[in-house]
């Protein structure tokens, strides 16, 4: 198809403003799902998006549409040079990428712009602008994309349709008539929305500049595709998901990774609709998939580009890799699916690079994997998917960042061989002890709050509580305050996100980057059970902090553990010493309910036979941790 008749467009927002319900009316329109097939949130495919109404995923999906008339020009454009060449029920390939609202896939959605020319922004009516908002708005104005500014739930009693256009007009500086409203749940002014977007995102262009000899090759004999996503598929290996730029690629061509270095034959190409659909070939502008064959992790990777081999060109800029904010170890409950784990890992990496891991081992827990993930709910959904799609059972250690822990001089030596002094830390457990420390430096973040301004009383409170550092406080559109906010990222992680929507009665919302690195007043607390460090249970928390982090820490857990056989205690170690603890009774049990009568010193003698069983388990037992209590303690809240 002629590229004047291809739109590539994505849709971002914050979470919960009707993405993903928008996408399914388009798609209804489109007819690009039969009927019978339709069902909300149909791009959502995984489960787990499904299960929690949120979208995880980036998914592409190309839609067929023929506009019923002919779209009008739009504001200050010439009727007479929109006209030319304008023909009733042409039909345009539009290629939708819906992409998740939540900070930590905010690198799905980076992805997903750099194979578009056009973004829809949606904002919800009843929420107005939210701290997500503006950072997806960012992204999308760095790469040039056009902006069209959309204001979903119109139907809702709640929507402050007037008020929250004048907020998205002090954001973007546009017309308020260049803002169009929808409604994803009833489909009202979704086919306005189709026609806009072919009238006002631009057609692909190529990117092919002239070669050494200053001549431009046919489109024939070049190809240069992004990718900007893949998967692994059992049967068919490596899929990736490519936006072509230049010249067509067709099933059975020998093709090559610019990066990777690596040949494979295109065993299939296609489209998505949305599932995969095999296609006689793909050509410039388009969204498809090229099937590689390739079953080996490592190959392929997000940003790569695909030339021909015969006639490779220039690779494409990629992206930039995504810097993990968060680690966990991840280790098998049984040491026998250490290989299973590292197996499922690597699939797993193939649908989602933005997470990362390496081996290590723990003396107590033996081989596992350290994992960097972008936040904590991340995080929440790499582990879920591993124990759902690979049936693994797992233990994870408690969630920490990165510190750069600056050691005294003397016999440290000995203890961080090859460390001048200085080590970083990912993992709680390996964090030194008090007195080999020197300085230990930790990241911040730049935070964006934005909040109605009757909460800022509490917000500023829990700021303080997070140890924050406020800047400036803007205010825009309708009684709604935007702070700038610098905090460690340490207490961002500290549950900041649900404290903040509970002051803030859900109506709050923040995005945040890594900042710089700064001193911190950290130290270790251990949990110990039954006179056992349990690493996985370790962390770092603020000293002057330590004492109640140390006290919920050893209560919750007192509370999830199952009663033992013998009696033991929980304790909470921290600054050198032991500062709480709760013993946690044995079960009992009568051994003389049996017996009717007789002598009394029958019974004492099983009592007492009873005594020093107890006494020699309490010596030499082990206490058995379910795998649910370690999730339950990572989760705040249970």
């Amino acid at each position: 198809m002629d590229l004047k008749h291809i739109r590539n467009f994505s849709i971002i927002a914050h979470i919960d403003h009707g993405k993903s319900t928008l996408a399914d009316r388009m798609l209804e329109i489109t007819h690009t799902i039969p009927e019978r097939k339709m069902r909300d949130q149909v791009l959502d495919s995984m489960e787990l998006e499904r299960e929690r109404g949120i979208t995880i995923k980036m998914q592409p999906v190309r839609m067929e549409y023929s506009p019923k008339v002919s779209p009008k020009p739009s504001l200050g454009e010439d009727p007479l040079s929109w006209a030319s060449g304008k023909k009733e029920n042409e039909t345009y390939i539009l290629n939708l990428i819906d992409t998740p609202g939540h900070i930590d896939f905010s690198y799905e959605v980076s992805r997903a712009l750099k194979a578009v020319e056009g973004s829809i922004l949606l904002v919800d009516a009843t929420q107005g602008v939210q701290a997500q908002t503006l950072t997806t708005l960012n992204m999308a104005r760095e790469g040039g994309l056009k902006i069209i500014p959309v204001l979903s739930k119109i139907d809702s009693p709640l929507a402050r349709v007037e008020e929250v256009k004048k907020e998205v007009v002090d954001l973007l500086n546009c017309n308020p008539d260049e803002i169009l409203l929808v409604s994803g749940r009833t489909g009202e002014g979704v086919e306005n929305l189709l026609n806009e977007i072919i009238k006002r995102v631009p057609p692909p262009t190529p990117t092919l500049l002239p070669l050494t000899k200053g001549e431009v090759p046919k489109a024939e004999g070049v190809l240069r595709a992004l990718v900007f996503d893949f998967k692994y598929s059992n049967h068919k290996g490596v899929i990736v998901f490519i936006r072509l730029l230049d010249g067509k690629v067709k099933r059975g061509e020998n093709l090559i990774f610019s990066v990777s270095g690596e040949k494979f034959n295109s065993l299939e190409v296609g489209t998505f609709s949305p599932e995969e659909t095999p296609r006689d070939f793909l050509s410039a502008g388009d969204t498809g998939y090229i099937v590689t064959g390739i079953k080996r992790p490592g190959i392929a990777s997000v940003g790569d580009t695909i030339t021909k081999e015969k006639n490779p060109l220039p690779a494409l800029a990629g992206y930039m890799q995504p810097m993990p904010v968060v680690w966990a170890s991840v280790f098998p409950e049984d040491a026998d699916d250490f290989i299973e784990l590292k197996s499922a890992l690597g699939k797993l990496k193939l649908s989602d690079s933005s997470f990362s891991y390496e081996e290590e081992s723990s003396g107590s827990l033996g081989r596992g994997f350290r994992c960097g993930f972008l936040g904590m709910l991340h995080l929440e959904i790499i582990t879920e998917r591993l124990r759902r799609e690979f049936n693994l059972k797992l233990v994870i250690t408690t969630p920490s960042i990165t510190y750069e822990v600056i050691l005294k001089r003397g016999n440290n030596e000995k203890i961080y061989p090859h460390t001048k002094n200085s080590v970083r830390v990912y993992s709680p457990y390996f964090f030194p002890d008090d007195g080999n420390i020197e300085t230990v430096l930790e990241p911040w973040v730049k935070l964006k709050v934005i909040t109605p301004v009757k909460y800022l009383g509490n917000i500023m409170q829990l700021l303080f509580d997070h140890e924050a550092e406020i800047g400036e406080t803007n205010n825009f559109g309708n009684n709604r305050s935007s702070l700038s906010v610098k905090m460690p990222l340490r207490e961002l992680m500290r549950n900041f996100f649900d404290e903040l929507k509970s002051v803030s009665s859900g109506y709050g919302s923040i995005s945040y980057e890594i900042d710089e690195m700064r001193e911190a007043n950290v130290t270790r607390l251990d949990l110990l059970v039954a006179d056992e460090v349990v690493p996985a249970f370790s962390k770092v928390v603020s000293k002057k902090r330590a004492e109640e982090e140390a006290e919920e820490a050893v209560e919750k857990l007192a509370n999830l553990l199952p009663r033992q056989m013998f009696t033991l205690k929980i304790q909470g170690r921290a600054l050198g010493r032991i500062i709480s603890s709760r013993t946690l009774s044995g079960m009992k049990k009568d051994v003389t309910q049996h017996m009717y009568g007789g002598d009394i010193t029958r019974k004492m003698k099983l009592r007492e036979k009873q005594k020093k069983g107890k006494k020699k388990m309490k010596e030499r037992g082990k206490v058995n941790i379910p795998q649910n209590v370690f999730l339950k303690m990572m989760i705040k809240g249970e």
